[in-house]
């Protein structure tokens, strides 16, 4: 992307499927973990939630950017009519999540926003996933061999719960993963 050959990338994230889907957009870039705290205020509406927690995580990174850096952070929730999952606390949560997800249909917001010491940009995207039943075992099971207590919702797309139990997507598949790569690409070209 010519219009960012002034800038060096920066994600502000640890997690390994942004950095895989940065990579795959062909992007160069270094990681800087930001440790804003994520709760979520309840005067918050639904759709803004990741959105918000993504402009906290740029907001507790700042102070660290140099003049030629550019920032991306991120961020995921899963919204039920039960109310949003977040990521789980233990087995007993995920296993609790799951459930909530068996048979139904649910959103995923991923909230994404860009920074610089003298601009921020903020967006989400939201994609509407269907799941089928699934069974205690296929729940247990995925919990015990593939430890979703990273993942918002208890379940990555990528994984053995989604490949499995996934019926139906709407939206972007990318998004459900943690990064609208596609709104992503179309913000940064749009950015400088």
């Amino acid at each position: 992307m010519p219009q960012l050959k002034d800038y060096h990338i920066v994600l502000g994230s640890g997690s390994p499927r942004r950095k895989e889907l940065l990579t795959g957009l062909g992007l160069a870039f270094t990681t800087r973990v930001s440790h804003a705290n994520e709760l979520i205020s309840p005067d918050w509406e639904t759709a803004v939630i990741a959105e918000e927690l993504a402009k906290m995580k740029a907001q507790a990174l700042l102070s660290t950017l140099k003049a030629n850096e550019l920032l991306i952070t991120a961020d995921t929730v899963v919204v039920t009519e039960e109310g949003v999952l977040n990521k789980p606390e233990n087995e007993a949560d995920a296993f609790r999540m799951l459930g909530i997800l068996s048979g139904k249909t649910h959103r995923v917001y991923t909230g994404v926003c860009l920074a610089t010491r003298k601009k921020m940009v903020h967006f989400s995207d939201c994609t509407e996933v269907q799941f089928s039943n699934l069974t205690p075992h296929e729940m247990h099971y995925y919990i015990q061999n593939y430890a979703p207590f990273d993942k918002a919702g208890s379940y990555g797309a990528q994984d053995f719960i989604g490949l499995m139990g996934i019926v139906r997507l709407s939206g972007s598949y990318f998004n459900v993963m943690g990064l609208p790569t596609h709104r992503l690409y179309e913000e940064l070209k749009n950015f400088c």
